[in-house]
């Protein structure tokens, strides 16, 4: 429920900026994602893991994990939608866009799971 209630959150942000307003790809990404993130900490440390780490810690992790994901997952479902196949012509939604879904859908399971392990990870 969490990663639904951020995601839903940061990729109505990136739309807005990017189609409404005209912000480019990655200043539009980059503060949807940030939106996000904010949320994605602060209910994944409540409620998900119920993690009882310091803030420092968990804050300083959360943020390398959050910047390794956006950087990793965006950078490459750019790479890949704007020129690898950026001769493909989609029907119901331009390359830019499929870029943002596809980076979203990498972007959410690299940060659940780097969340799980290394940031709110019980065993360290």
């Amino acid at each position: 429920m969490v990663g639904i209630v951020n995601t839903g959150i940061g990729l109505s942000i990136i739309f807005l900026l990017m189609n409404g307003i005209g912000l480019n790809y990655w200043i539009s990404t980059f503060i949807g994602n940030t939106c996000g993130a904010v949320i994605s900490y602060i209910l994944n440390r409540n409620f998900t893991f119920k993690s009882s780490t310091s803030l420092g810690v968990s804050g300083l992790r959360f943020v390398a994990i959050i910047a390794i994901s956006y950087f990793g997952a965006y950078g490459l479902s750019h790479l890949i939608w704007s020129g690898i196949l950026n001769e493909t012509s989609l029907i119901l939604v331009t390359n830019k866009e499929a870029s943002v879904f596809f980076g979203a859908c990498f972007y959410t399971l690299m940060n659940y799971y780097g969340q799980k392990y290394f940031v709110f990870n019980k065993t360290r």
